[in-house]
């Protein structure tokens, strides 16, 4: 077996953790001796072991002489659990095959030059470019301090999302509708406008057929508190809570009632009579969402997109047509010339039956 297959088994144990790691990373290991696997483990959530600490744990003796492959540089500072290096050091490894560097700017004292120090063989960007693909919420987390923002739409092939009436139930299929639920499991929170709200009234739950998902905290862009009292995201029997987003003219008397009923409060400024979403990201990060789900409307998304606000882009498309002058599913980006175009980049094409996903990174003009 080469270093590759090792360090994809490393990734696959990694991808077990993604939505519970938060705020740290995901990351898997491998224990290799003679060519055998001998022990592995990922990090499961934030506050319990490191991935090399769990390998190590599940290889017992066999640490000795052996090597270990791990996604991310091992950590070399005390946080909620003590360095992964001196547990390696203890364990007697011999070599060590790193997916990726640690891209955190305040950690202190690197594992790998550490390791070295202590005669350590160490190997680094065996796979840096999906270990890195991996952890690209965690990478924008600590670099910018604010979430990686992913916008989920579904669409039919002529890019409508409801008819004129308003009924948008159901475009995508079951199997679609089930990813679309994977995804706000792997997400801190998930974000819609109150046109979303008023027009669905939605639990923004999230509901997976064979495991128990994560519900994300749920946040509505609301600046003028239209939601109404009895709203599903404000009775719900969820551990997530709900925060809602609006400014400083909402009404005060309606502040306090949603607070009674257990809605958090985020009050930002507008920006053109809008909401200021640079301002609102900045927030979240300061409240350690690393991740954030835009899922709509039309005019959300489009606000985001607009603002050079999106990192990823989860598009679905049923092989249905509507035609005019029925609901599109982006609003006004104010593109003028085929030079302000947004492309997307690094595409892939998944299907489910007969939906197609197209997931890639939105590459902005200068």
């Amino acid at each position: 077996m080469n270093k590759e297959y090792y360090m994809r088994r490393a990734l696959r144990l990694a991808k077990r953790g993604l939505g519970r790691t938060s705020p740290n990373p995901a990351v898997g290991a491998v224990i290799v001796k003679n060519g055998q696997i001998v022990g592995e483990g990922y990090h499961k959530r934030a506050g319990l072991p490191h991935a090399e600490v769990e390998a190590i744990k599940a290889a017992g003796k066999e640490t000795k002489g052996a090597d270990l492959y791990v996604t991310l540089e091992p950590c070399n500072h005390h946080g909620r659990t003590p360095p992964c290096t001196e547990a390696i050091l203890k364990a007697g490894i011999k070599r060590v095959f790193i997916g990726m560097r640690d891209p955190n700017p305040h950690v202190t004292g690197g594992g790998v030059e550490y390791l070295r120090q202590k005669g350590i063989y160490i190997e680094t960007g065996i796979l840096e470019e999906e270990c890195r693909r991996l952890n690209e919420v965690f990478i924008k987390y600590v670099t910018k301090g604010t979430p990686f923002v992913s916008l989920k739409l579904a669409a039919t092939l002529d890019g409508k999302i409801a008819l004129a009436s308003g009924e948008a139930k159901w475009i995508t299929n079951e199997k679609s509708r089930r990813f679309a639920h994977r995804l706000r499991d792997i997400h801190d929170a998930i974000l819609v406008g109150i046109g979303t709200v008023l027009k669905d009234n939605p639990s923004l739950t999230t509901r997976l057929s064979h495991k128990k998902g994560k519900d994300p905290v749920r946040i509505i862009l609301d600046s003028k508190l239209r939601i109404p009292l009895e709203a599903k995201v404000l009775h719900l029997n969820s551990l997530a809570p709900t925060w809602i987003v609006t400014s400083t003219q909402a009404p005060p008397e309606k502040i306090e009632a949603l607070k009674g009923l257990g809605a958090e409060m985020i009050i930002v400024n507008l920006e053109n009579g809008r909401l200021s979403l640079m301002e609102l990201l900045k927030v979240l990060g300061e409240k350690k969402i690393t991740s954030l789900l835009v899922e709509g409307g039309a005019q959300v998304a489009a606000s985001f997109l607009r603002q050079r606000l999106v990192d990823k882009v989860y598009f679905f498309y049923a092989p249905k047509l509507f035609g005019m002058p029925h609901l599109p599913m982006l609003g006004e980006l104010g593109i003028a010339s085929m030079a302000e175009v947004i492309t997307l980049k690094d595409i892939t094409l998944r299907r489910f039956e007969d939906n197609i996903l197209i997931t890639g990174y939105p590459h902005y003009p200068q």
